[in-house]
């Protein structure tokens, strides 16, 4: 163990030992606090971040900021309790107050506060709440997200509009091309765009927010999940660069994504930069001196998995200084260093989710973090603040500061844990498709006894192009099930990301080759390795690909396991086709449009293999999910009901993709202990 993670785990020993120790409990998970989005002052010495708690009785989580002096030694300190959210703190360009983004006026606008004392005040008051903001670097301006009707001459028509809607009794709403729904939600004409907004000395808002990106048709932040890291200043404040897709009609085929530039006051319409890369590119950010401008970028158009390297332009000419093409690894998240000669950058990585520095002289790369996954970062002053978790700790905050070893510097969830004993665990390694190495991980139950032999929670994680590594969840949590007495054993197959860029690669056209080889080859070495583990009591659990693969098992594994758990996976191949949104995913990894190559979607149709399920089967879904849609999830509960099979259906009218709602969590993971009860208990 890492001698910092030693250390953390020593200093919370005297609690642990003033109450009787338990498991992990999905109560515990729902409740846990969690830390986010610090952001260190310009000097460096104190840092801001979000936590969010939740009530469980009022269903609901609320996020505070905090504050924390990195050289006093003083513990954090809250800097907000109202009762509506305050979150995503951006420094006023000095180190005497932050805005915040918070929803206490009643819609989302951008505060500030005052550190050396003071009340909060509010510094927009626009008809429309603020998606997310910058600040510039010297506090005298803004830049915020707003969602609009792009024919609208103003914000307050775009709410004019919306009221009408709202009240009118037609309800139904037309279509001209797709997107027509997106994740979670139904289009309904709205784009979001970004907006300057000059501030007095207040500070205030100063005049009408003038529109940057107008005659850009794009999502800026993109949608769904785009944030904060679509949109960055220069260090003057004089000028924005952003990342976005062009809303043309082959958006929902299209991972060509831009970086853009333009002035912060709006005086000229948006320049492109990566006019000649058709892939993604994204997080644009300039260097503290401005005289470099870095994002990262993919090669390949049309695949949302490639791999992204790290690309540093001259800021004015735009001429490419440097790039990752010799590390094969994908970059999730940069920042560059206080003194512009390298790169802070956060990539998967055999397992774990570490930090590295990247000089950009040699391109040298250095690891910086040991076990773990890096979660939010950020960089001044000469130093790096970020938060680490692991599969048997949520997220704290860590300091590296110069060349000492990373240290803990919060504790947020302490108390609330002090009695809760997690279950050991363990990576291992063995030979899967092809004779590959392959890495997964075992987890013991919380109270591990030797000599015993415990049930097996198999779970199967979704993307596929992703990693259930060494790091916390607040969905499909390991820990829950070691704390109801499981094993869990999971296998980063084929597909999987942070073993290479041919690795992740090998899934695509291949959804049930290798992978479930794989998970075949990879339950068998673990049974082999830990005699503690009774695989004659087995059930396996997936979401998404991970569903998927559940009722590919089913038809094509089908005398493994005792039961399955099939969240939001895929049953018919073509229906999901013509019902899913972003039709990039399906056509890379299934070799193109269903109507074009049906055969390459057959090929791994799980609808194709019915006649051969037999195994117990909880199915899971929500009605607002359009990645996935519902249908697919009613459809394996038909056939599975039609077929005979012991089968339960779990929906949720008002979850996408994720069980995201705290009551929502508690009675998902409920029935899923339940079923694997009804299943794994006794002989």
């Amino acid at each position: 163990m890492h001698r910092f993670l030693l250390a953390a785990c020593l200093a919370a020993a005297p609690l642990l030992a003033q109450a009787a120790p338990r498991g992990l409990t999905a109560a515990d998970l729902a409740s846990i606090a969690r830390l986010s989005e610090p952001a260190l002052s310009p000097d460096g010495r104190r840092v801001v971040y979000t936590l969010r708690e939740t009530d469980l009785a009022a269903d609901r989580g609320r996020t505070d900021l905090w504050l924390l002096d990195l050289d006093g030694g003083a513990a954090p300190r809250r800097l907000t309790s109202h009762p509506e959210n305050d979150g995503t703190a951006d420094w006023a360009g000095s180190n005497r107050g932050v805005f915040f983004l918070s929803s206490r006026s009643g819609s989302a606008q951008v505060w500030y506060l005052p550190l050396a004392g003071g009340e909060a005040t509010q510094v927009t008051e626009l008809p429309l709440d603020v998606e997310s903001f910058r600040a510039s670097p010297r506090g005298d301006r803004l830049v915020v997200a707003l969602e609009v009707f792009p024919d609208c001459p103003d914000l307050e028509c775009t709410k004019q509009r919306l009221e009408e809607t709202q009240a009118a009794k037609q309800r139904g709403q037309t279509y001209d091309q797709l997107f027509v729904r997106h994740w979670d939600r139904w289009k309904d004409g709205r784009v979001s765009k970004l907006f300057s907004i000059p501030l007095d000395g207040g500070p205030r808002a100063q005049g009408a927010p003038v529109a940057l990106t107008a005659a850009l048709d794009a999502d800026i932040p993109s949608k769904p999940q785009g944030d904060r890291a679509d949109f960055a200043f220069s260090p003057d404040g004089a000028q924005l660069v952003f990342a976005a897709r062009r809303r043309w009609r082959d958006e929902p085929w299209s991972t060509n994504f831009d970086v853009w530039r333009v002035p912060a006051d709006g005086s000229a319409p948006p320049a492109n930069l990566t006019a000649d890369n058709p892939a993604w590119d994204a997080q644009p950010a300039f260097s503290p001196d401005g005289r470099q401008l870095a994002h990262l970028a993919m090669e390949r158009p049309g695949f949302e998995a490639d791999r992204f390297r790290l690309v540093v332009r001259d800021a004015a000419s735009g001429a490419i200084r440097f790039e990752t093409r010799d590390w094969d690894r994908s970059i999730a998240a940069f920042r560059f260093a206080a003194d512009g000669n390298s790169v802070i950058a956060v990539a998967d990585d055999l397992g774990q989710h570490p930090l590295f520095a990247i000089d950009l002289g040699s391109g040298r790369r250095t690891r910086l973090t040991d076990a773990g996954s890096v979660t939010d970062f950020d960089v001044a002053g000469g130093r790096i603040v970020f938060g680490l978790q692991n599969l048997a700790a949520p997220a704290d905050l860590f300091l590296i500061d110069g060349r000492a070893a990373p240290r803990r510097v919060t504790g947020v969830n302490a108390e609330r844990l002090a009695d809760v004993r997690f279950g050991e665990y363990e990576a291992f390694t063995f030979a899967g498709a092809g004779g590959e190495t392959v890495h997964g991980y075992a987890v013991k139950p919380w109270n591990f006894a030797p000599g015993q032999r415990y049930p097996i929670a198999f779970i199967v994680h979704g993307g596929p192009q992703s990693s259930y590594a060494n790091t916390w969840s607040y969905r499909w949590n390991p820990q829950v099930y070691a704390g109801a007495g499981y094993a869990a054993v999971f296998v980063d197959f084929h597909g999987s990301t942070g073993y290479g860029q041919a690795f992740t690669d090998s899934i695509s056209g291949d959804w049930g080759g290798k992978p479930l080889e794989d998970l075949q080859k990879g339950l068998a070495a673990a049974l082999e390795r830990y005699p503690w583990l009774d695989g004659e009591r087995a059930c396996a659990l997936g979401a998404s690909y991970g569903g998927f693969m559940m009722n590919w098992i089913a038809g094509r594994w089908p005398e493994r396991f005792r039961c399955l758990v099939n969240h939001a996976g895929i049953f018919d191949s073509r229906s999901m086709y013509y019902t899913t949104e972003e039709l990039w995913f399906p056509e890379w990894d299934l070799g193109g449009p269903y109507f074009a190559s049906p055969e390459s979607h057959e090929r791994w149709n799980p609808a194709q293999f019915v006649t051969a399920w037999r195994t117990p089967t909880l199915v899971v879904h929500g009605a607002l999910d359009f990645r996935v849609p519902y249908s697919q999830g009613l459809g394996t509960f038909t056939a599975l009901q039609r077929r005979g099979i012991e089968s339960r259906f779990l929906f949720f009218p008002d979850e996408n993709h994720w069980i995201l709602k705290p009551a929502n969590s508690l009675q998902w993971h409920a029935e899923v202990l339940a079923w694997l009860e009804r299943h794994l208990e006794g002989a």
